[in-house]
Parts: structure tokens; sequence; C-alpha cells
């Protein structure tokens, strides 16, 4: 079973992409902050990170640099709802550091499982 790191600061969000993983058949494992998730990394257990970019403590841009420097294969999508600045911002900042999928917040849950089937080479249980 694909195991899944999940770093957001809004436990409603992080909440609704859990479940969403969860019943697509995935294991989560959730950080509420940057400095959670580069703790709880470790490329022989985690998959693919998922990482919200602005956040308390370690931003996800921080967080995504910290992770490459770690494991230049990581396998990560970047989700913003902005800041001070629009989210498409931020999330072109992510796509500089090599993050394949970025989406805004509300993530549309189908096209965030169809990234992580793509990232994962497999292929989820759908939600109906």
């Amino acid at each position: 079973m694909p195991k899944i790191l999940l770093a957001d600061d809004d436990h409603q969000v992080r909440d609704m992409l859990k479940l969403t993983l969860e019943r697509a058949g995935h294991e989560v494992v959730e950080a509420k902050d940057g400095v959670q998730a580069v703790r709880l990394y470790d490329p022989a257990t985690i998959d693919l990170v998922i990482t919200d970019i602005v956040m308390p403590e370690k931003e996800g841009i921080e967080t995504i640099m910290e992770l490459r420097g770690g494991d230049p294969a990581v396998k990560i999508i970047a989700i913003s709802g902005g800041g001070r600045i629009n989210p498409d911002d931020y999330l072109n900042w992510a796509r500089r550091f090599g993050v394949k999928h970025t989406f805004t917040k509300p993530v549309d849950r189908q096209q965030l499982l169809e990234a992580v089937d793509e990232l994962m080479g497999t292929e989820c249980v759908r939600e109906s």
C-alpha cells in the first residue's frame, strides 16, 4: 500500500485529503507543518509527499528544498490557497524546485488522485 506524507496546517483540509487518499487505497501520515513533515519523511517508508505551501514554522517551499536536499528523487505534490500573494505565484515557485503537480485550494480530489496515480505509477480506487 503506497504511503503518503500529507503536510497542511489546516486540519479540515488535511482531514478531507486524508479521507480521499485513504479511500483510494493509500496509507497517510499527517504533518501539521513543514518542520514535522521533514522530521517524518523517510525515503524508505514514504512514497510521496503532498505539502501545502503557506504554513507556520516552515513554509512549503522551504520544506520542498529541504526534502529535495536529502532525497533528490522525492516525489512531491504542492497545494496552496494563497496568502499574501496569489496561490499560482507560490505554486510556480514549487514547480521551479521540481514539483511536477500543483493544485490551488480547494483541491479537486479527482485531479489529485490522478496526479498521485501518475507519480506512483499506480491506479487507485476512485471516489464516487
